[in-house]
Formats: C-alpha cells, structure tokens, sequence
C-alpha cells in the first residue's frame, strides 16, 4: 500500500488552496488548475492509481476541517470537486500517452518481427517485454477472414480473450498485420496454433487460418509468417477452401512452382491443344481439375460440375483426343494432373504463358 507520505507529495499545496476557498469563496485560479493537472501526470508516471489519490484528497480536506458552517462547506466541496477534477484530467491524460507509446513501442516490435528489419540480438531483447523467447522455434498462424480486422476489432478481442482462458499465460503473441489476425507461438506447442485456427475460423464468420512450420530465432519466425502467407496465396490461386492450412501440406506448390518457365512450357505443351476445343481451354481444364479433386472417381466430378456422368465421360475422352494424354491411364494422369496444377498456379489459359 503507498504511504501517506508518498501521496502527499502530489497534493503539496492543496490545504493552502482549501484554506484560501474556505475564506474568501473564490474559485481555483487557472495557475492553481494547471498545476494539479501537472501533478496528476506525475503521479500517473510514477505508477500510483487515481482512486488512491482521490480518495486523499477528500479524506485530507476532512481532517483540515472537521467543522464547517453549511457556507464554508459548500465553497470546501465546490474547490474539492474543481482540484479532484484537474488532477484526475492530467493523471488520465499521461495515462493515454502511455497506452499510446505502449501500442506505438508493440507495433513496431511487431513489424521488426514480421519482416526482420533489426538487429536480431535487439530484437531478442525487445521480444522478452512481450512474452517471447527467441532463442526457441516458433510457428505463426494467420487468420484471413472477409473483412480486415485490427487489434480493436471484435474478433481480435474474441480469440485473445479465448487464449488467455485455455492457455494463461504461456508465451504467446497474438496480433494484427495488414488486416489479419496473426499468432506466434513456441514451435512444440502445436495445441495452441490449432486452438487459435478454431477460434479465429469462427470469429472471422468462416475466414482461413494458415499455419507456418516451426524455425527456430527470430529469422524463425519471420521464415513461418512467409510460410503461412503463402500458403494462403496458394490457398487462393489453386482455389483451395479448407478452413485450415498447414504449410508442412503444401510443400509441393512451391516445388513445382520453382522453375516457372518449364512449369510454363509443360502447361503449353500438355494442355495447349485443348484451346482448340469448342468454348475454349477453361471448361477442359475445370473438368480435369474435378477429376483429380475427386480421386478420380467420374461420377463425383460430374457431380461437382453439376454434369451427367455421360456429358463428363465425354469431356473426359475430348480432352484425351486433344491432347493424346488419357486422365484415365496412370502413367499420364501424373503428367496431367501436374500440369492442371501448373495452369492454375500460372492463371492459364487467362493469362498468356
């Protein structure tokens, strides 16, 4: 509990105001004002609480007038109420300076973090202040939902607050970047990613939850974040709607997608031909596309694609005789399906290869 001694440090002055009131009726002067809101911004600096003070101003204008006339009383309260209330605007005021400076000092951190832009032992030393160990490997998970959200927003609120409930306070940073939800967390600790995607998932009304795998440092993390981001590019390229990605899953988009130009040239040389068909390329390549998507199994992929299986079988057996590969036949239905792959990574036949 803070002493006497210590509070009455920031009230210097205030009886001789009182006194001053109590004579002559006047009301607080705008130096005397001035000076308890300087006075409430050093004792919210100095960490101690505005109900504490308060509750010395009222409780030391009773001991220096234990008796007053019904006049002296009203005037007592009246600068009563004039000095709690400059002292209590410059102690809320220093207060919102701080929780800004605190939001400005985590933001950057944050950005430092994400994209690696400092010295990583200060980076270390910055991320212990807000619960991180670097010297581990960590995973990160982004959430994108329809709408952007900030660290304000309803649905940050949500997961953090569902976090804190099932996890405490083990090390974990939960954040927003460019309008997703992000969360950092030690690299063992899967359970936690995977309670994240969950509530991220609901609270973004169906949003997607990438997962990064987990790298050690803080280039670490930075490596994860890429992961996870572009596991949800290629979530969006390839037209892939499940809730929840993990980067681990789709090692091999990046593969194939290392060398564009003999991507580009198997797409050309593998599918071309199917420009020739009537309506164009789009509808063949849609159609392989549900076939791979359904295991292969004719039926389901007519379904999708809302056809008869005969109308499907004969796309099938169109795209055969286009391209002299049969999606029916093993030994091409890798070199088919790769291609389809390589189509929509490249956005063909929209897009000129």
């Amino acid at each position: 509990m803070v002493g006497r001694e210590i509070l009455d440090e920031y009230l210097e002055g205030y009886p001789r105001i009182l006194a001053e009131v109590c004579a002559t009726g006047r009301r607080l002067t705008r130096d005397e004002l001035d000076s308890l809101r300087a006075r409430g911004e050093r004792a919210a600096e100095a960490g101690l609480g505005l109900r504490t003070l308060v509750r010395r101003h009222l409780s030391m204008a009773r001991e220096s007038w234990p008796t007053l006339s019904a006049t002296e009383g009203d005037r007592v309260l009246a600068a009563v109420e004039q000095a709690i209330d400059a002292f209590a605007e410059g102690h809320e005021w220093a207060q919102r300076l701080a929780v800004r400076k605190e939001e400005a000092a985590r933001r950057e951190f944050i950005d430092d973090l994400l994209y690696g832009r400092s010295d990583l032992g200060r980076l270390a030393a910055r991320a212990e202040r807000f619960g991180l160990l670097l010297s581990r490997a960590h995973a990160v998970a982004v959430a994108q939902g329809g709408k952007a959200v900030e660290d304000t927003h309803p649905a940050t609120r949500q997961v953090e607050s569902a976090l804190v409930g099932r996890f405490g306070q083990r090390r974990i940073l939960l954040t927003t970047k460019d309008g997703r939800l992000i969360c950092i967390a030690p690299g063992d600790q899967d359970d936690v990613l995977a309670f994240f995607a969950k509530q991220a998932y609901a609270a973004t009304d169906g949003g997607q939850i990438a997962i990064g795998r987990p790298h050690p440092g803080a280039g670490g993390v930075v490596h994860s974040y890429e992961e996870a981001l572009n596991a949800l590019d290629l979530a969006d390229r390839l037209e892939i709607d499940d809730p929840v990605l993990r980067a681990a899953d789709l090692l091999v988009y990046p593969v194939l997608a290392r060398d564009r130009q003999a991507m580009a040239d198997l797409v050309q040389n593998t599918l071309g031909p199917l420009r020739a068909a009537r309506g164009g390329a789009q509808p063949l390549v849609d159609t392989l596309t549900a076939y791979f998507d359904s295991g292969c199994v004719a039926a389901e992929a007519a379904r999708r694609l809302n056809l008869s299986v005969r109308a499907f079988t004969y796309r099938l057996e169109r795209i055969h005789k286009l391209t002299g590969a049969d999606p029916a036949d093993p030994v091409h239905r890798y070199t088919l399906q790769t291609s389809v792959i390589g189509a929509r990574l490249l956005g063909w036949p929209d897009n000129d290869l």
